[in-house]
């Protein structure tokens, strides 16, 4: 019976990883880098041309105002110490892909732009929030919340699957000559050790993707369609009726301490405001409390006209009841708490996944080679696992490539293209699609070299890029030298160096693993070619025989 028990759970297992590991692959790769969007944001943006610190941010907005006036309805001002352009920012309305931006210049004069694009961090999270499907973000993330669906009960089947061994082989990495032993090995130990973390991502997936069908559910059968507006009479603009008549504001040093009376700890970034200069008038001070969990850091709602505190129930220190309860779940699917420390556990959790979702998909691959061998069969690599192979390699190396090269090419379309974020969108999907076509021609083997060359070379564009702009001041309008873009820099290096490893690894294996291998180049003995591997990973797959794996 135990044995019975252990077969279904290892299929169970098995085909829901199969069905999800790829898209979440390029989930999980794309949440790593989200984790640090501002910085991407700031390497990838134009200079700044002012600053709007709290002390000089009320003549920004004042002369902003005088010149726009429309703009008094709705606003966000950017702090100085946020880690992005310093600015004043608004759209002309919530669905307008064209954002305006104002700043002061050096000479104090009022300096007003245009830019039809979202910013290379959202890019990123929309990659991360919908595994850049070629669809509507809306559609793509509802998709990925049933995903999200399946990635739970594969994670709890490949729990109860290593449960009997847990206890001797938790810690074991057994590096031996086989090989397939120790990516089995590397793929359970990162399995279990990242089962809390991967539970909760997977957990509160489902529900952010899932979020509008559940809504609108709700909305039919609880509250007979007025669920929109009991949201809106219960939001944190809510129970606050607008007033028109003329009234001057507060100024932001006066809105930021009111806050600081309240959680001295917490640190604003940047201020919404709805109808400024209005008695009726409304800013939403956001901002980080490291302390504490939060919902994207949290954030009070003021009365811009007296800075009497209207709602707190976002504020990280004053939080309380179902905001209490819900928040944690958004701090921990995004590691907005704990600061550096959080940040760079979560991107290292990251890049864990999806190292996760791959091998899974490559021990597959090969128990297909264990499975005949051990019954005496002739290996004979079947259709269905050479397209596996090929479609493992296209979706997760090209993920990697276009990623690169969609970021590292948004320096290069400031000031020579209208609508960026329509390019860059377009060198994601091109390269990503081209990368998946090149995959499936070739076979896994020949495509694994060379995507793992591309992706070297996609993560080298990035500190080239920057290079460029410190050689040659008069390049383009982003030239320049950023000592804040280092980390993007230094970081995209070091993994154009891994990737060029990984290639050369991937070559090696190729050339002298075992012939009847999916990642081998060589001719089988009975003269027919078998397709090659993706990356280091791959290619070490496969090149021990022997030990009764779970795959």
């Amino acid at each position: 019976m135990r044995g019975e028990i252990l077969r279904l759970y290892k299929s169970v297992h098995t085909w829901t990883g199969l069905a999800t590991g790829m898209l979440l692959f390029v989930c999980f790769y794309a949440g790593a880098l989200t984790v640090f969007e501002e910085p991407l944001a700031h390497w990838a943006s134009p200079p700044t041309y002012g600053f709007a610190s709290i002390e000089d941010a009320d003549r920004l907005i004042e002369a902003t105002l005088a010149t726009r006036p429309d703009v008094a309805k709705d606003f966000t001002l950017h702090l100085a110490m946020a880690n992005e352009p310093a600015r004043l920012s608004w759209r002309k309305s919530r669905s307008d892909d064209v954002v305006w931006s104002a700043t002061l210049g050096a000479d104090g004069e009022l300096r007003v732009e245009s830019s039809n694009v979202s910013g290379v961090g959202a890019f990123v999270d929309t990659i991360h929030r919908t595994a850049g499907l070629p669809v509507d973000r809306e559609t793509g993330t509802t998709v990925m919340g049933v995903v999200s669906a399946v990635y739970a009960v594969a994670l709890v089947s490949g729990l109860i699957l290593v449960l009997p061994s847990l206890s001797k082989d938790f810690l074991a990495l057994r590096l031996t000559a086989n090989l397939k032993r120790m990516w089995l090995d590397a793929h359970n130990l990162v399995g279990v050790a990242s089962f809390p973390f991967h539970l909760v991502i997977a957990l509160t997936a489902v529900v952010f993707g899932l979020h509008e069908p559940i809504y609108d559910a709700l909305d039919h059968i609880v509250y007979d369609g007025k669920l929109s507006t009991i949201m809106r009479s219960t939001g944190p603009f809510g129970g606050v009726k607008r007033d028109e008549q003329k009234a001057p504001m507060k100024r932001v040093s006066e809105l930021v301490a009111a806050v600081a009376v309240v959680s001295p700890e917490f640190s604003p970034t940047r201020l919404h405001y709805r109808d400024a200069d209005t008695r009726g008038a409304l800013v939403r001070v956001a901002g980080e409390d490291p302390r504490f969990l939060s919902r994207g850091g949290g954030f009070a709602v003021l009365r811009g006209v007296t800075a009497e505190i209207v709602n707190v129930d976002y504020l990280p220190e004053k939080q309380s009841g179902w905001t209490a309860a819900v928040s944690p779940f958004f701090a921990l699917h995004f590691g907005s708490y704990g600061g550096a420390p959080v940040r760079w556990a979560y991107f290292f959790l990251g890049l864990a996944g999806a190292f996760l979702f791959y091998s899974g998909n490559l021990l597959w691959i090969e128990s297909r080679r264990r499975t005949a061998r051990r019954h005496g069969e002739q290996v004979v690599q079947t259709t269905a696992s050479r397209l596996m192979a090929a479609a493992s390699i296209g979706v997760c190396l090209g993920c990697v490539c276009a990623l690169s090269f969609a970021i590292g090419s948004t320096k290069w379309l400031y000031g020579h293209v209208e609508d960026v974020d329509a390019w860059r969108r377009g060198i994601y999907h091109v390269v990503f699609f081209g990368a998946l076509a090149f995959a499936l021609l070739s076979g896994a083997a020949r495509a694994g070299i060379a995507l793992a060359y591309v992706a070297a070379i996609g993560a080298l564009s990035l500190p080239v890029t920057s290079a460029l702009a410190l050689a040659a001041p008069g390049l383009g309008p982003w030239a320049g030298a950023d000592p804040e873009s280092a980390g993007v820099d230094i970081v995209a290096f070091g993994a154009a160096l891994c990737f060029a490893a990984l290639a050369r690894a991937t070559a090696r294996r190729a050339a002298l693993g075992p012939t009847d291998s999916v990642w081998s180049t060589r001719e089988t003995t009975r003269g027919a070619r078998t397709p090659l591997s993706s990356n280091g990973c791959a290619a070490a797959v496969g090149a021990g025989e022997g030990d009764d794996i779970h795959g």
